[in-house]
């Protein structure tokens, strides 16, 4: 099975904008990992614009 790449840089992108973490550092991650903070960064997320 492959990753697709698009989806990869989408997640590289969505936690380096929120969590500023160099490139690398995110891509050091395993795939379970990455998609984690992908998951609890969405979550806070829509926390955030449901109190607004």
């Amino acid at each position: 099975m492959t990753y697709a790449p698009e989806r990869l840089y989408e997640e590289v992108a969505y936690v380096a904008y929120h969590f500023h973490w160099p490139q690398h550092d995110i891509l050091d991650l395993e795939h379970g990992q990455r998609q984690r903070y992908v998951h609890e960064i969405a979550t806070i997320n829509r926390r955030m614009t449901q109190e607004v």
